[in-house]
């Protein structure tokens, strides 16, 4: 039982960490899903210019979508008139960030890391849309297919809702559906995460997986076929980090996990095209490396400290807050999955009648 009590004690180290950021984190995503609409944002980004890519990946970065999340958004999208290379930028940038993400990154690896993993975000989806804007050809007007339903009642058309029910459909999302689809992957993440600070020896990384290009190249092949969410993904990285895997290495899995997928490519290729799918997948391998390399150089350069000292550095928020928090969480997250396990039987036998 030694090994258990073990994971357990470092799994709520990391969860303590977390949770009061995460708690803002979905609070501020239920805003954003309740006052920006996909149909204001298809009109910014209809023509295959440079500037739609960059505003499609602007807009795609704080929005809360994990990557199967993102792929109902970024279908809608394209029949609201987005063009290819803004749809491919916003499903790099999207899944990879969003505003809990960023608070929980910020949380456990400190400024400079999220400050690096949003630009770095930022520019492989601007990369991915440009590479789409010179390769792929537009077929068709998109335009006005489908208005968008409502997100309170599900009716379409203009109606207006009091503030009330927008802010009790604001916290149904944030700590209702939301909670639902991604609070089993944090759990998930912070569990795998604590395993490995306590079980993998310090000097695993440097014999099995090397450091520089190898161990990065490892972690890219690990996270492109597999679905993980971006803030999941966040305690498995910081304890490779702190086994001794280089920051570029772990980012690269950072990048590459949470913005690609079996599922997701699956309907890239379907919606857009094979040739819309090889630019989606090359421009995340040369982009994650690439920006691997780069974070690398920094780490060495500027951030001095190392992983260590900023995981030590003095808290923002006291300790018995963190826990308040983690308990707060983990019954919004079990009440969420319960609802939507309970959802989910309703609809079935209702479909069986």
């Amino acid at each position: 039982m030694g090994f258990i009590s073990g994971i357990i004690k470092e799994s709520f180290f990391l969860l303590n960490r977390m949770s009061p950021y995460l708690l803002f984190g979905f609070l501020v995503a239920g805003i954003l899903h309740m006052f920006i609409n996909t149909e204001t944002i298809g009109r910014h980004l209809g023509k295959s210019t440079f500037y739609s890519v960059v505003k499609a990946s602007v807009f795609g970065v704080p929005l809360p979508l994990c990557s199967c999340g993102v792929l109902p958004a970024a279908v809608s999208l394209r029949k609201q008139g987005a063009s290819k290379g803004a749809i491919l930028s916003f499903l790099i940038s999207t899944p990879t960030t969003g505003v809990d993400s960023i608070l929980a990154t910020y949380s456990l690896m400190g400024g400079f890391f999220t400050a690096f993993r949003v630009l770095a975000s930022l520019c492989a989806g601007i990369f991915s849309g440009v590479l789409a804007n010179l390769f792929l050809k537009e077929e068709g007007d998109f335009s006005g297919e489908e208005e968008e339903e409502c997100r309170l009642c599900g009716v379409s058309g203009a109606h207006e809702h009091p503030l009330s029910h927008k802010i009790g459909g604001l916290f149904r999302y944030s700590f209702g559906e939301l909670l639902g689809d991604a609070g089993l992957w944090i759990i998930t993440g912070v569990i795998i995460g604590g395993a490995i600070t306590y079980f993998l020896p310090e000097e695993f990384i440097n014999t099995y997986l090397g450091t520089g290009w190898k161990a990065m190249f490892v972690m890219l092949l690990v996270g492109i076929p597999m679905y993980v969410c971006g803030t999941g993904s966040i305690p498995i990285a910081v304890a490779l980090m702190l086994k001794g895997m280089n920051p570029g290495a772990a980012f690269v899995f950072l990048l590459a996990g949470p913005a690609t997928n079996t599922v997701g490519m699956t309907i890239v290729s379907r919606q857009m095209g094979r040739k819309a799918l090889y630019i989606y997948i090359t421009s995340i391998v040369f982009s994650s490396m690439a920006l691997g390399f780069l974070l690398d150089f920094l780490w060495r350069s500027y951030n001095r400290e190392g992983l260590r000292r900023i995981l030590e550095h003095q808290e923002l928020i006291p300790g018995w807050a963190g826990v308040a928090a983690s308990a707060v969480l983990l019954a919004l997250i079990a009440a969420a999955v319960l609802r939507k396990n309970i959802s989910g039987l309703n609809s079935g036998k209702g479909g069986t009648r």
